[in-house]
């Protein structure tokens, strides 16, 4: 067989290797009749939907008994029906069960083996795609581990605490599951996030009339206010608005050395299919 024809019916079914050449193989090096020989076995079920985009699904954490470290994953699913299957949330439990064991956040580490194999029979059993997308492993050096999954299992949230307890965590985690503050601190905001503020800000005041050092007062008093509405420790704790984050923690002598967020879907291009344009464009043909 030629690597061309491989390659093709690899691209073409997304099956691997040896499979498509020996389906070629048996086809007579046809690649048309390969691929009718492979839509009649139950493998190509799950070739067949590895182009389509698996943005729905659920988040899922473990915390060790001790609460030093914690383990939060995503698996996707191409609809939330199939999240909400008793299947799904079996292949859900034996994904994190793995990660537990090998403590990465190597998703090949992960999804491999076993865990593929799972994942294939699964697709061939509801039909639709299923992915491993990502997982995130945290560990206290000198603390505890905490953590929080929303309700409906479509956001999950690890926090690390220098001290405290993991009720103390729990109570952070929850807050962060709510607002999503993009840094535990000011100082940790990246230098070119502030500069890009600072360039939209300075375009805002440009047309204000005032003069330079007040605009540049102006400019530097909405940075501040971006800084405290998106750090976590000076944000309003969402069970108490009369106190911060930040101050909540050192009441309790401890203080957040890091946050882990996940929310499913975040970051996911769903392709969107203009169903109208698209049979008018067959029916044109």
């Amino acid at each position: 067989m030629s690597a061309a024809l491989v390659k093709e019916l690899r691209e073409r079914t997304g099956l691997g290797l040896l499979e498509c050449k020996k389906a070629l193989a048996a086809a007579g090096g046809d690649v048309e009749v390969a691929i009718e020989e492979l839509r009649k076995s139950s493998g190509m079920k799950a070739a067949k939907k590895a182009g389509r985009t698996a943005a729905d699904g659920v988040v899922a954490m473990r915390i060790s008994a001790d609460g030093k470290s914690g383990v939060i994953g995503e698996v996707n699913s191409e609809t939330d029906f199939v999240a909400r299957d008793e299947n799904f949330a079996g292949f859900v439990s034996q994904v994190m069960d793995k990660a537990v064991e090998l403590q990465t956040d190597d998703i090949a580490a992960i999804a491999g083996g076993e865990i593929e194999d799972a994942r294939q029979a699964l697709v061939q059993k509801i039909g639709e795609n299923i992915s491993v997308r990502r997982v995130g492993v945290v560990t206290a050096n000198d603390g505890v581990v905490g953590g929080y999954v929303h309700g409906n299992s479509r956001i999950a949230v690890l926090v690390e605490l220098t001290g405290g307890d993991e009720e103390l965590a729990k109570d952070v985690a929850m807050h962060v599951a709510a607002v999503n503050p993009a840094v535990v601190s000011p100082a940790d905001m990246p230098e070119d996030q502030l500069q890009k503020e600072r360039e939209i800000y300075t375009a805002q005041a440009a047309d204000s009339g005032k003069p330079p050092e007040i605009v540049e007062k102006m400019i530097e008093g909405r940075i501040r206010k971006y800084l405290a509405e998106n750090s976590l420790t000076e944000q309003a704790f969402v069970k108490d608005p009369d106190v911060t984050v930040g101050k909540l923690v050192k009441a309790a002598g401890a203080s957040v050395a890091g946050f882990t967020r996940f929310e499913v879907g975040e970051g996911i291009e769903v392709e969107k299919v203009d169903f109208a344009a698209e049979v008018a464009a067959q029916l044109g043909n």
